[in-house]
């Protein structure tokens, strides 16, 4: 079986995580330990354990990866996009930062439920935590997105330093992907 791989590594995060969370797994081991990616990423989020998985993934293997926000970065698709050693947005990437929601879709008794929502409350403190330490920005800052609730523009990112922007009119995808040398470079000739 012929192993040589031709092309950028690249990966999509599309749609709810949970529901994609084996294949993109799957995706993420196949990349070689400390080897470089591209990972797009348009999705609501989904499970907060699935986030810390993927998460966990990048920064285990220490995965260069360049996350690039195509569309929306929402609730736990934060976590993936901010172990990315690179980000990327366009002026139209949305991202939604807010308390993490559960729900139980089973019958459980109320001593089950007590300690769930105990679980439940730190762990939401050391994920806000995490992804303030992820992004490099004190709790406070990351707070101020987090609660209520708030919906973060790609200006927005890169106005706090957490992101450079993309222009999408002048921007080629294989620039970024390290195809370096097929970089065509642009001159400004002054009259």
């Amino acid at each position: 079986m012929d192993s040589h791989h031709e092309g950028p590594n690249e990966i999509a995060l599309v749609g709810d995580l949970t529901d994609n969370e084996g294949e993109i797994t799957d995706k993420l081991l196949s990349i070689e330990p400390g080897g470089q990616m591209t990972m797009f990423i348009d999705s609501p989020g989904g499970s907060p354990y699935c986030a810390l998985s993927l998460m966990s993934l990048i920064l285990l293997r220490g995965l260069r990866v360049t996350g690039v926000v195509t569309g929306e970065c929402s609730s736990a698709a934060l976590w993936p996009f901010a172990a990315c050693k690179r980000r990327l947005v366009t002026p139209f990437s949305v991202l939604l930062f807010h308390p993490m929601k559960w729900q139980s879709e089973e019958h459980v008794g109320l001593s089950e439920a007590a300690e769930w929502a105990r679980h439940f409350g730190q762990l939401e403190k050391d994920m806000d935590q995490l992804l303030a330490d992820l992004f490099e920005v004190s709790m406070a800052e990351m707070g101020k997105w987090i609660n209520p609730g708030r919906y973060v523009s790609g200006h927005d990112l890169v106005d706090h330093g957490l992101a450079e922007m993309l222009d999408l009119k002048t921007t080629r995808l294989f620039e970024m992907n390290g195809a370096e040398g097929n970089r065509k470079k642009r001159v400004r000739v002054a009259h």
